[in-house]
């Protein structure tokens, strides 16, 4: 049975004072890691996961964060998986 694996880049854009609040709820999402961060507020994020779903998700669930004003999809790339 084929799968897919899907890679989403992401530039999220947070007010300064919520940075470190941003950067913990971030990193608590499965398949989330953030690249770069910076003190006016913005990262740099990829998200992985098994289905679009789950990159959706992950995509809302940040857009949801406290703090956040705006996360803009950057790259999205799926590559089929073969299940052994």
């Amino acid at each position: 049975m084929s799968q897919e694996y899907h890679v989403t880049s992401l530039v999220v854009h947070a007010a300064p004072k919520a940075v470190s609040q941003v950067e913990t709820n971030i990193r608590a999402l499965v398949g989330a890691d953030i690249h770069a961060v910076t003190d006016e507020g913005k990262f740099v994020v990829t998200l992985e996961g098994e289905t679009q779903a789950a990159i959706l998700d992950n995509v809302e669930a940040i857009n949801a964060l406290e703090g956040v004003l705006n996360a803009s999809l950057i790259y999205h790339q799926v590559d089929p998986t073969e299940e052994s």
